[in-house]
């Protein structure tokens, strides 16, 4: 069993934006989109702010 907790879900025009946390992988940032595919980078970010910044310019680029 892991630790994996959901810290945010945000709704941004239509995109889900989730922020979590892992044990392993720190933060991370994925986003469904309108269609339901479930995409993101799988970069580590090191606080809840810097991975929900980045999911937003993620966002903001698929737009």
């Amino acid at each position: 069993m892991t630790n994996d907790k959901i810290h945010t879900i945000t709704s941004i025009n239509s995109y889900i934006l989730i922020i979590f946390h892992t044990q392993v992988k720190c933060w991370q940032f994925r986003v469904i989109s309108p269609g339901g595919d479930v995409c993101g980078e799988l970069k580590i970010y090191y606080s809840a702010e810097a991975a929900e910044t980045a999911g937003r310019e993620w966002v903001g680029k698929k737009e």
